[in-house]
């Protein structure tokens, strides 16, 4: 049994409020970045360098430099990841831009995953994507991996419809190689500008039976999804899509989506703008249930504390579990209650072991020296 829990988001300093759309639905935050440092954190994330068009004919060159890929202020106060397309010349291609991945260091297997995006004008030729594949991609290759996209700008529909700031979609992608590619796409025209200097959350809720998206949850909690497709077991999909995935995030240009493929063509990348334009991701997070089909693979603890749980604090200290046993910060008796309120474990010290307790989310009520409580709750696996 492992951690991948956490009680409550730390709280950022930045001008936009990074909650996301929260733990409801009985999910529970296990893992974010907030990108409120100075730089990249490598333990989470891969920097790509490459030429290769993503195996769609784009145009961008991917390369590890600061002007592609940052970590810093959107210039609103918010720490950022930032993804930034140039038009120049570099090793025989005509632009450059950024894209990250998180595999082999964070990975996870069902659970609600949103990101909050300010995107950039992609007129005609932008394409920022965020998107997941299965993390036995080195092992397997594209497309027996599976791959899901959240959400994708810049498709030559909305270009051909002038919605290129609403039109987007988000897809699944399965197969045994890749002339056996299948696939499953849904857009949507939305109501409102998603490009509108503005931060909007993308949401994907993926569990046994379906993968779900949504946009703006947090204003507008019962949207419908912009995406749905059920892949339960049976499906085609089920063998390509139930398994540990790891996120990516990036800023490609041209290609096969947009319909372009001359940098002439590229009109998002203009003398207006310096020929220059970037995707700021103010946080990512995962959240889960606790339930037996969810799994974690997290290198790196995220932005959640140094034990991989943020207790909720009442008197500066700590409570959190690891491996089976809950720590205290000092000798004190301990109670773990399920969801339902039922008290299925109980001891005293600063290390009690819980290990034969099944899995799920819990709550820990901790009574530290007679007149101190502490509370958090946790995820056992």
């Amino acid at each position: 049994m492992t951690v991948a829990a956490a009680v409550v988001p730390l709280l950022a300093s930045a001008a936009e409020p990074q909650v996301g759309t929260g733990e409801t639905d009985g999910y529970t935050l296990v893992w974010q970045d907030l990108f409120d440092g100075t730089e990249l954190n490598e333990e989470r994330w891969n920097i790509e360098v490459n030429a290769t068009g993503g195996g769609n004919n784009e145009l961008q060159y991917y390369i590890r430099r600061a002007e592609n890929v940052s970590v810093g202020d959107d210039g609103e106060g918010n720490g950022c990841l930032i993804l930034t397309a140039i038009r120049e010349t570099y090793l025989g291609r005509q632009c450059t831009s950024g894209r990250i991945n998180s595999k082999g260091k964070i990975a996870f297997k069902h659970g609600k995953v949103e990101a909050a995006i300010k995107l950039p004008k992609t007129a005609n030729g932008l394409w920022p994507a965020f998107w997941m594949m299965g993390n036995d991609y080195d092992e397997v290759g594209w497309p027996q991996c599976g791959e899901t996209d959240i959400m994708e700008f810049g498709n030559s529909t909305g270009i051909a419809q002038g919605t290129q700031d609403r039109y987007f979609n988000g897809a699944c992608h399965w197969g045994t190689a890749w002339n056996d590619h299948r696939q499953y796409a849904r857009a949507r025209t939305n109501s409102y500008s998603l490009q509108d200097g503005e931060f909007h959350i993308y949401t994907c809720i993926w569990d046994e039976d379906r993968v779900a998206m949504y946009v703006d949850l947090d204003r507008n909690p019962d949207d419908s999804p912009y995406y749905e497709m059920i892949i339960s077991e049976g499906t085609d999909p089920w063998d390509y899509l139930h398994k540990e995935n790891f996120i990516l995030f990036n800023l490609a240009i041209g290609g096969d989506f947009t319909g372009i493929h001359n940098i002439n063509d590229i009109t998002a990348l203009n003398e207006e703008n310096g020929y220059s334009q970037s995707m700021y991701v103010n946080y990512v997070k995962v959240y889960q249930k606790g339930t037996d089909d969810e799994s974690a693979s997290f290198a790196d603890p995220g932005d959640m504390g140094s034990s991989g749980i943020e207790a909720l604090e009442e008197g500066g200290a700590d409570v959190y579990y690891a491996s089976g046993n809950l720590y205290l910060p000092a000798d004190g008796v301990a109670e773990v209650y399920n969801m339902s309120g039922v008290l299925v474990a109980k001891g005293q010290g600063t290390q009690i072991s819980i290990d034969g307790v099944p899995g799920g989310i819990y709550v820990v009520r901790a009574s530290i020296g007679g007149n101190r409580v502490l509370t958090s709750k946790i995820v056992v696996r």
